[in-house]
């Protein structure tokens, strides 16, 4: 329910484009159809059909060919994912007015190791148990991280609405309260489902956890099953290359070696790869055209490679000053160097796509187009937003790209003609006419015979 309150503060994107304004598509495929937000990594044939240095001919479409709300982010936003999911031991709890309220431990029985290895159900004396759900715990005791979340299965098929209150304990009798309103939700509209069968946690480390109903409910849940999202690491994905080949160019400086990168990619190191044992300082420099000054790009720096004894060492990637997508890069040796142009590789962390799943899918990528600027989206903000309720580690469901398809082809590659302004030129028409009978009447004047004083 949270989250379609959150897709409402979302503005409409207005239809600023369509298919046949762009290169080509890629269809999208997603995981699960409830995930409201996406994200999706881009590679290397997106970089590589993008115009726009800022990435703006590049945007998300639904089924209708509608925009939807798209923003780019950093290769390390959204976080890490999780760590991998671990599946937690439950135990349902006896139905008790007081069980908020009760000694769990006097009614289990507990391992050596601290696991949980039953909980007592039955009701004292020859009392009758109480029906309903009494809620459950769950041993997270072998788990030795924090928890970023829990996701449970289940098999009733009724719609239903629980509000469940989640608490943290390490002995199975002092509880600190983590959720007050944790909801697991299955509701059905008109063949449209909508469930939430995941509670967020900020990052609790706790030996037990335990849920309980907020309101009496005439049935427990049938539980089948509860996954535990241990606290992940933030951690940026590794560097990918593009190796180029280059050409000499001799200038009174000295010879240079200049290379052109086929695509916008978010270039942020390079390394020179000369064969076999070598050394040599090298300068980088970059610009987007040709039209455009060279610009350094990063502080020269000393390559080398040594091969021995079976092993090779090589110098590390040079850092950039900054990223950069300046397709046009050029090598300077420092010393003087005859030989063939080096290989120059340029190494890159893919982007990720971040989009609202608004309309009907399926949902596809479009990129590439002199006539279309995707519209920006609030999307950062409400990324940090959902991370602030939902827990740190929260981020959008991963949906994968698919082969590319032609759209509009190299036609979204040229630039729409500016329309004509026939207003100017009506002006301009005007004042001609208007010159051209001045000039007629004052040669007709001319022309008539003089008149005798």
């Amino acid at each position: 329910m949270k989250k379609l309150a959150w897709l409402s503060l979302l503005p409409l994107v207005a239809l600023a484009a369509t298919r046949d304004d762009y290169a080509g598509q890629w269809p999208l495929a997603l995981p699960r159809d409830d995930g409201g937000a996406y994200r999706v990594v881009l590679d290397r044939e997106v970089y590589r059909h993008v115009q726009s240095p800022r990435l703006q001919d590049l945007v998300v479409v639904n089924a209708q060919g509608t925009p939807v709300a798209t923003a780019i982010f950093p290769a390390d936003a959204p976080l890490a994912r999780s760590g991998a999911a671990v599946s937690l031991p439950w135990f349902p709890l006896p139905v008790d007015a007081g069980a908020s309220r009760q000694d769990i431990a006097a009614i289990s029985e507990i391992a050596t190791d601290g696991s949980l290895r039953r909980v007592e159900l039955r009701a004292p004396g020859n009392a009758t148990a109480a029906t309903g759900d009494g809620g459950f715990v769950v041993d997270a005791s072998q788990v030795r991280r924090p928890l970023a979340a829990l996701r449970l299965a289940w098999t009733d098929t009724a719609p239903f609405d629980r509000g469940y209150r989640v608490s943290a304990s390490d002995d199975l009798r002092q509880w600190r309260d983590v959720d007050a309103d944790a909801r697991l939700v299955q509701l059905q509209n008109n063949g449209q489902r909508i469930g939430e069968d995941r509670i967020a946690l900020p990052a609790v480390q706790a030996r037990y956890l335990r849920l309980l109903p907020r309101t009496p409910q005439a049935s427990a849940l049938a539980l089948t099953g509860v996954i535990a999202e241990p606290v992940g690491q933030v951690a940026a994905p590794s560097l990918q290359w593009e190796e180029l080949q280059g050409r000499r160019v001799d200038t009174p400086q000295g010879p240079t070696f200049e290379y052109v990168l086929d695509g916008r990619f978010p270039i942020e190191a390079a390394d020179v790869v000369s064969p076999g044992n070598s050394t040599r300082g090298w300068s980088l420099e970059r610009r987007d055209d040709e039209q455009s000054a060279w610009q350094p790009a990063a502080s020269p720096w000393m390559a080398y490679r040594l091969d021995s004894t079976g092993t090779s060492s090589r110098s590390p990637p040079q850092p950039l000053h900054d990223d950069s997508r300046d397709r046009h890069w050029r090598l300077r040796a420092r010393d003087a160097f005859d030989g063939a142009p080096p290989v120059l590789r340029l190494g890159y962390r893919p982007e990720v796509v971040v989009f609202l799943a608004e309309g009907n899918p399926p949902f596809a990528l479009l990129a590439g187009s002199a006539r279309a600027s995707r519209q920006d989206a609030p999307l950062p903000q409400l990324v940090d937003a959902l991370r602030a309720e939902r827990g740190r580690d929260w981020q959008p469901v991963t949906a994968a790209l698919g082969t590319r398809q032609q759209a509009a082809g190299d036609a979204a590659l040229q630039p729409v003609a500016p329309p004509t302004d026939w207003k100017r030129w009506l002006l301009w028409g005007v004042l001609i006419v208007g010159a051209l009978l001045v000039a007629a009447f004052a040669f007709s004047l001319l022309r008539q015979p003089r008149t005798p004083s």
